[in-house]
């Protein structure tokens, strides 16, 4: 179960973390809500449903990490009228969407406050199945986000930066996204009947 997420009978998955890896996960987790930014939280006198219905940014983020995060409907680097369909879509999508993204990182960060650590301060987390899903969503959000940092782009097959010396700055981050794959991976893996 070291470094991967295993099935639990029942549903779920399990995977054992030490305390390093428990910092890391938490604190890149932190920085997904700090990069989503806070939650609009209606005023207690508002129309709930009005709350519902309220308008999010109409123009996509300027922070490649946020425009991955929350690209646009309709390629539109050519057409004013697609532009002009993502630029609505995007109005009433995007708060809906940032909403999900940071209840998935929240999950991660208080599925993590919560474990118990074992005599060698690692710890076993174990997530329900509807846990699962909500850290898959944060390990995914978490990979777009570092490999744009990266610039790492899917056609890239050079591997260069999987081959980076130990002294390159970029080397914890690349690290950092290989290991977060393959606990996304093997967390996809857990979820497939």
């Amino acid at each position: 179960m070291a470094g991967h997420f295993e099935a639990l009978p029942g549903g779920g998955a399990a995977v054992a973390l030490d305390e390093v890896e428990i910092a890391i996960l938490r604190s890149l987790a932190v920085q997904l809500l700090e990069l989503i930014g806070p939650g609009d939280e209606p005023a207690d006198d508002e129309d709930p449903l009005a709350a519902l219905f309220a308008e999010g940014p109409s123009e996509p983020p300027a922070d490649p990490a946020l425009a991955r995060l929350f690209p646009e409907a309709y390629a539109s680097e050519e057409s004013d009228e697609l532009r002009a369909k993502s630029s609505e879509f995007r109005r009433f999508t995007e708060n809906d969407l940032r909403a999900r993204k940071r209840g998935d990182a929240l999950a991660v960060v208080h599925g993590l406050d919560a474990l118990s650590p074992r005599g060698d301060g690692g710890a076993v987390l174990k997530l329900t199945a509807d846990d699962s899903r909500h850290w898959l969503g944060a390990l995914n959000d978490l990979r777009l986000t570092i490999g744009t940092r990266l610039e790492i782009t899917d056609e890239d097959e050079s591997g260069e930066l999987y081959r980076l010396p130990d002294d390159d700055p970029r080397k914890p981050m690349v690290m950092a996204y290989l290991w977060l794959g393959v606990l996304q991976e093997t967390l996809v893996e857990t979820l497939m009947p």
